[in-house]
Parts: structure tokens; sequence; C-alpha cells
């Protein structure tokens, strides 16, 4: 089961060898749900430890991830398991809203020349 979420990156932690075959790194990012803030923290493992390396705290990003879930002990734990970053926004296009200057008004009306052959019937 995959999921998304977008959010503004609050902190990323160091690469962490867990054993001496796994390695795992977190970040934390932030979002703004019902005018309270959210703060959601991510796994990445073993090569996917550098997909965090190019965003800042502060960028904007578009977080892909599976919701994890294990027993140990007959303690139940629960992982977000990042497996893609983007920047968020990437495929959005902003357009501008138009200046006040970009109507004509009735001085840049346009002339059309037709040569005096008027083929209206009427």
């Amino acid at each position: 089961m995959s999921f998304e979420i977008e959010g503004k990156l609050h902190r990323k932690y160091d690469t962490e060898n867990k054993t001496a075959t796994f390695q795992a790194r977190e970040f934390v990012i932030e979002t703004n749900s019902n005018n309270y803030m959210q703060y959601i923290k991510f796994q990445l493992t073993q090569d996917r430890c550098g997909l965090i390396d190019p965003y800042n705290v502060g960028d904007r990003m578009k977080v892909h991830f599976d919701l994890r879930g294990r027993e140990w002990n007959d303690k139940y734990f629960t992982n977000l398991n990042a497996w893609k970053i983007e920047k968020a926004g990437e495929d959005v296009v902003i357009v501008p809203p138009p200046s006040d200057d970009a109507f004509p008004d009735a001085t840049t009306e346009p002339v059309f020349d037709d040569g005096g052959d008027d083929d209206l019937p009427f």
C-alpha cells in the first residue's frame, strides 16, 4: 500500500548503521492540517538513505511512502517507510494573473483593412 504527502522539511538526521548490513536514516516533515502543525517522521533504509541529501531544512517536498508494521515481544511498531522524495509542485505550472496593462483599451483597438470589399449580405 503506497501513500504520498507534501510538506516542508523540518529536520533530517544522519544515517545510522543499525547492524553490519543494515542502515537507516530518519527525517521529519511538517504539514499544516486543520490549522495545526503536524510533524511526521519518515525512515529511509539501505541505498535510499541518500535520497534526502539534496534537500535543506525548509524545502517543500512530496514524500512517497509505505506504511509498515511489526510485532516484537508483544509490542507493536509502525513505520513510515519513504521510498521516493521529490520537490513539491514540480508538475504544477503557475500562471501569473494578468496585469492591468494586459487588457486593451479603445486606443489599442485592432484595425482591420478589408480593402473596401465587404461581402456580407446586409
